[in-house]
């Protein structure tokens, strides 16, 4: 009876929906503003804020007679009056279309805020305008203010504490972290970011700490689009004894036009992002009970990198049920990451004697891309939908590296002729990438929208890597000019892989319940094979070595929204996902990275594969937002880099498989409308990681099997904080504070990381002409911004050819000192008001092997 009640109270209930769609394009509109007010006196009643797809459902209306009013940024506002609602009765307005209104766009952008987050079912969602010490930077300055987000010393990204997330620009899907396009998307291109920690069947199951999409701005009226960015460092205020000034400047530009039927869109990006800095090492060495090897290190650790790109978008839409739309990128990245350093006082400990040498190591990484891609969309009578899309990509990833030991006088004496030695390590390895994908969307029932789909992805990334070391006549002791192959860290590389996979996915609404629910099928084939050098030469084909390996995996997810009143909402979800190792970390053959390090990885790796389970609430208060979610992630095959002894001087960083790794935590945001010219933001997380496994390694090159036990565990959070001040209509300042804790690894710990950011803005002529002046990374001498120490450790046994055993130990500790103190000049204009409609391509393949 009380189940009987309950299903009738519910049925009771009145609920209003439609959709809100923009008259010009015939597309939906997200976060429009729906209000319900009584039509007897003109109360505010309630409201809502419309989904994805421009629709929107107000529940728990009573009976009566209402007037509902619609509006967004730039439209004029829709009213309709006399809404009769019968108890139990379901109103529907069907597609409501909104006309733009210009003579009013001004004063709207003034007026009307969009709040810093909006939490959906399944993702949060950020104004990405908000933070503007972003301005004039890339997406990746966008990024690091997401709550969930962090970023260390070395720039790179990581969600809940994980770097395997994916990237969507647009929602289309990217392959992994995508740090090259990143670096190139300017900042001031980017309208809002998803972040979406339990994904649904529908997206690619790549990403254990879910997905990242990008939304570029959009507009909704025909007519011409025009922004350029000009971008500018001061000369630097801290001197950290570097061979070279850093330099900082760039600029971007966009042109945009929207016509009837037709848009089109072209860019191009050029970014100089030089970093200065030192790096501050210690290192000792000890096998069994014979003294310890010690070589503190001191010297230049900077970067200099350089980034062009070039977009072109265009869009037909012949009539309302067909679109087709073409994109193409391509660009340059060159980064070089300069190592000068004075190993000052190497010795056995004890030992009075020492001896000093230096090391000029530059490591160079370069990416030429190129990626295309075709969609097109086909909306039928009855609102279903069929979209297919193709992609395209082609990089050239490789880059020297150039490792140069000699006398720290810079003198090589005759009894020391070998003393001095150039090496240098070549690669080049091109990539080819290609997806498709169909999709159809349909309503077949009042259970809700039910969407399936097919994907094909294939890659194939062939690598050359080629060490050599400069010749030198034994009688003179002076180079000869000729180079010779050092066999040990030279090889041929091959990887191919294809995918195949195939989803459903239902969702739906009924009454306070949001749900969705899908599972997606996945098929994957990968061949890794591998070819060494002997006597300077390639070994035969006959001697390659091929590792194959597949799998077969169904990837459910689940999610479930309760609106329990107008303001609070309880949810929960599940997703499996999977990571995909990269090529690098595939390379069976040890890689000369600098003097004291050596870089390995595995061919047998398998991929990481993900258990992801989420509970949160969501409470709104007017223009004030907060949430907190609690999650659980199991990750089995935890992939991890590990360190092991491979000489006195040496280490050998090896990336392998090394068991489980399970993190629960708590991840909460807040914004605040404090006052009319006060914004807060701030967001969180705060978990718990344990590590544990083992890791087996046969080194053939010294005769020994090493095996070492993994366990660690410890809690660790981030959080980033942005506040605004608008002190008056045309001029506001900004502050921002990101923080990494401490964390730890799978042999040791990462220091804290934190860098607060000032910002001043003032606008000109009616908000075309926008200057922004940023002071990065403060420090002014009282603090340790922009500054990480990594630390590592290893005591274990090594069981040598004979069967002897011997007792190894390291202790590793590097401090990274990079510049603060940054002082940056942004200028923005407009040439009109309207904004970008057009949709970038982003890379799918090649950004990942960066």
């Amino acid at each position: 009876m009380c189940m009987l009640g309950l299903t009738s109270f519910i049925n009771a209930q009145s609920k209003i929906t439609g959709q809100v769609i923009e008259k010009n394009q015939n597309a939906p509109i997200e976060y429009a503003t729906v209000a319900l007010y009584n039509q007897a006196d003109n109360s505010l009643v309630t409201g809502v804020v419309s989904a994805g797809e421009g629709k929107f459902t107000i529940n728990k209306v009573k009976e009566g007679t209402y007037k509902i009013t619609i509006g967004f940024m730039g439209f004029e506002t829709f009213t309709k009056e006399n809404i009769s609602v019968v108890k139990g009765s379901n109103v529907n307005l069907g597609q409501v279309t909104l006309n733009e209104d210009s003579q009013m766009l001004d004063e709207i952008e003034v007026k009307g805020e969009q709040l810093t987050a909006v939490t959906k079912v399944d993702r949060q969602v950020y104004d990405a305008t908000k933070f503007e010490n972003a301005a004039g930077g890339t997406a990746t300055d966008v990024l690091k203010n997401m709550p969930s987000v962090s970023i260390n010393a070395e720039g790179d990204l990581a969600v809940r504490g994980s770097s395997g997330f994916v990237v969507l620009l647009n929602g289309k899907p990217i392959q992994s972290d995508a740090a090259t396009i990143l670096n190139q998307l300017p900042a001031n291109s980017i309208k809002n970011v998803e972040v979406i920690t339990a994904p649904s069947a529908k997206y690619d199951s790549e990403g254990k700490a879910g997905i990242i999409n990008i939304i570029t701005t959009k507009g909704a009226s025909d007519g011409m689009y025009a922004q350029v960015n000009v971008r500018y460092g001061l000369p630097s205020i801290e001197n950290y004894d570097n061979a070279n000034n850093p330099l900082r400047y760039g600029g971007d530009f966009t042109i945009a036009q929207q016509k009837e039927k037709f848009n089109w869109a072209l860019g191009a990006s050029y970014q100089r992002n030089d970093k200065s800095g030192r790096r501050e090492g210690d290192v000792w060495t000890q096998i069994d009970d014979d003294p310890k090897f010690i070589f503190p290190s001191d010297g230049e650790r900077s970067y200099v990198e350089e980034n062009y790109s070039a977009n072109l978008s265009l869009g037909f839409d012949p009539n309302d049920n067909n679109s087709f739309n073409f994109a193409a990128m391509g660009g340059i990245r060159d980064k070089t990451r300069l190592a000068d350093i004075y190993y000052y006082d190497n010795h056995f400990e004890g030992d009075p004697e020492s001896f000093q040498y230096y090391n000029h190591n530059s490591r160079n990484r370069q990416s030429d891309f190129f990626v295309t891609s075709l969609d097109y969309a086909h909306t039928f009578q009855n609102s279903s939908k069929l979209s297919a899309s193709v992609l395209y990509e082609y990089t050239l990833l490789g880059g020297p590296t150039f490792n140069d030991n000699q006398k720290y006088d810079f003198s090589t004496p005759a009894d020391q002729q070998y003393y001095y030695l150039k090496e240098r390590n070549t690669n080049e390895n091109p990539l080819h990438g290609f997806r498709a994908n169909i999709d159809y969307s349909f309503k077949p029932s009042k259970l809700g929208q039910f969407e399936v789909g097919y994907q094909f992805r294939t890659l194939d990334h062939k690598g050359d890597f080629l060490y050599e070391r400069e010749v030198i006549d034994p009688e003179t002791g002076k180079a000869t000019g000729e180079w010779e192959v050092v066999d040990n860290y030279s090889s041929n590389l091959n990887l191919s892989r294809n995918i195949h996979s195939a989803y459903g996915q239902l969702a739906g609404q009924k009454g306070d319940w949001t749900y969705g629910v899908g599972v997606r099928a996945e098929y994957m084939d990968r061949q890794v094979d591998y070819l060494g050098y002997q006597n300077g030469q390639l070994e035969p084909e006959s001697n390659r070595e091929v590792k194959n390996y597949d799998y077969f995996k169904l990837f459910p997810s689940a999610n479930l929204q309760y609106q329990v009143n107008d303001g609070l909402a309880l949810k929960t979800a599940y997703s499996k996902r999977v990571e995909r190792t990269t090529t690098f970390k595939m390379n069976p053959f040890k890689e000369k990275e600098h003097s004291e390090t050596l870089e390995q990885g595995d061919a047998d790796l398998e991929p990481e594969f993900i258990d992801l389970v989420e509970l949160g609430a969501v409470q709104e208060i007017g223009d004030h937002t907060i949430f907190l979610t609690g999650y659980f992630r199991n990750t089995q095959n935890l992939i991890n880099r590990t360190n092991t002894f491979d000489s006195d001087s040496v280490l050998n960083r090896i990336y392998t498989n090394v068991g489980t790794s399970k993190v629960f935590g708590v991840e909460v945001g807040t914004s605040l409308k404090l006052t009319d010219w006060w914004d807060f933001y701030a967001g969180g997380n705060f978990y718990h990681q344990h590590i544990s496994g083992e890791f087996n390694y046969d080194d053939t090159d010294n005769d020994w099997v090493i095996n070492i036990p993994v366990d660690t565990k410890a809690w660790q959070y981030s959080f980033n904080l942005n506040t605004t001040f608008k002190i008056t209509p045309t001029l506001s300042t900004n502050f921002s504070f990101n923080y990494l804790s401490e964390r730890v690894t799978a042999q040791g710990e990462d220091s804290r990381f934190y860098t607060p950011n000032l910002s001043v803005k003032k606008t000109f002529m009616d908000n075309r002409l926008t200057v922004n002046v940023q002071w990065l990374n403060m420090d002014m001498g009282l603090l340790n911004t922009n500054e990480q120490r990594i630390t590592t450790r290893g005591d274990y046994t090594a069981v040598l050819a004979d069967g002897s055993t011997q007792r190894q130990q390291f202790y590793t500790t590097t401090n990274y000192v990079y510049e603060v103190d940054q002082i940056m000049i942004n200028v923005t204009y407009n040439f009109n008001s309207l904004k970008n409609k057009s949709k970038k391509v982003k890379s799918e393949f090649g950004s990942k092997e960066f």
